[in-house]
């Protein structure tokens, strides 16, 4: 079964708590996403492939690691996935961009595609998912289920909350697909909403709700 990683750092944390209340508005939800995505990045890359460059400083040669940006690829799932990206983006700029549009049926809680693409050449990628909610679980697993058709080198789940009821779907589903989260809150609610939560990402991020 892959892990569950719990990220808690303070700073996390904190932005977290920040972003739970109610009373938080649309610009400071998204900025502060922003910042969590970035200090994620951080945690979430900790394990990427480097390489040795022969480079110059200004008093000699030496050789020196790098990480190939390039080989990276943030795969947001639409709409609210887009929400991490740019902190991710900040860290790591020369990362490739996929994407996977799902949404949920209200009725079967199902996810439902709409688009997806993805860069060429992905059996040389590392994928990193993000979706600042797994709840069900289902549009995790149905997004991994259709990334793994192009055969990435590897792939990541990351999302800011998750309930374990979504963190159990998805183990079953890809047991090889380890799982970064800020925090695994106490469950599902009948609606399919994570509680206590943060309330629907998407519509907080996008001012629709």
């Amino acid at each position: 079964m892959s892990e569950a990683h719990v990220l808690d750092h303070p700073l996390i944390q904190h932005k977290l708590t920040l972003m739970r209340r109610k009373e938080t508005s649309t610009t400071s939800f998204r900025r502060l996403l922003n910042e969590i995505g970035a200090l994620m990045a951080y945690e979430v890359t900790r394990d990427t492939p480097m390489q040795e460059v022969e480079i110059e400083t200004p008093l000699e040669p030496m050789r020196a690691k790098l990480i190939d940006g390039k080989k990276l690829v943030f795969v947001p799932i639409l709409r609210a996935g887009t929400g991490l990206l740019d902190g991710f983006l900040d860290v790591v700029p020369g990362a490739r961009v996929g994407h996977i549009g799902l949404y949920r049926d209200p009725e079967t809680l199902r996810a439902v595609e709409y688009y997806f693409k993805m860069p060429g050449g992905m059996s040389e990628r590392d994928a990193i998912v993000l979706d600042p909610m797994l709840a069900t679980g289902n549009s995790a697993v149905a997004a991994i289920a259709r990334l793994k058709q192009t055969r990435p080198r590897s792939i990541r789940m990351v999302c800011l909350v998750a309930a374990p009821e979504g963190i159990a779907t998805l183990q079953a589903a890809h047991p090889d697909v380890p799982i970064y989260t800020a925090a695994v809150d106490r469950q599902l609610n009948d609606h399919g909403y994570i509680v206590p939560g943060l309330g629907d990402a998407g519509d907080r991020i996008f001012g629709t709700k």
